[in-house]
């Protein structure tokens, strides 16, 4: 059974740093493309960040410098580095695969329950 599990998000002022991890399990998380995204309620959900079976790495532009991803593979999980975050980094971030891409971006067919981020002052 394919199973996501995030943690590790928060309130921090901006500038602050959070990481956040991506526990996963029923599959390998280095066979296939992982992806975090993140979701404001109302607005579209975007993409963050994501790392291809074969370590080839995308951010979107506004996070790129800020944040990396970076995966454990003995502990089976992927993890998101934020840095410098800001007030528009605030939202709903979670991460999700389709176990079947290995190259990025993978279709959102299996995500966890999110974790919340509010960058705040």
């Amino acid at each position: 059974q394919v199973q996501l599990v995030e943690s590790g998000g928060g309130s921090v002022q901006p500038g602050g740093s959070l990481r956040l991890s991506c526990a996963a399990s029923g599959f390998t998380v280095d066979y296939y493309a992982i992806g975090w995204f993140r979701q404001v309620p109302g607005n579209e959900r975007e993409g963050v960040a994501c790392i291809s079976s074969d370590g080839i790495i995308w951010y979107k532009q506004s996070v790129e410098g800020r944040f990396t991803i970076s995966r454990d593979n003995p502990k089976n999980t992927v993890y998101l580095q934020m840095n410098s975050l800001k007030p528009e980094d605030t939202a709903i971030y979670y991460c999700a695969t389709d176990i079947i891409r290995r190259l990025c971006p993978p279709k959102i067919d299996y995500r966890g329950q999110g974790t919340q981020v509010t960058v705040s002052s």
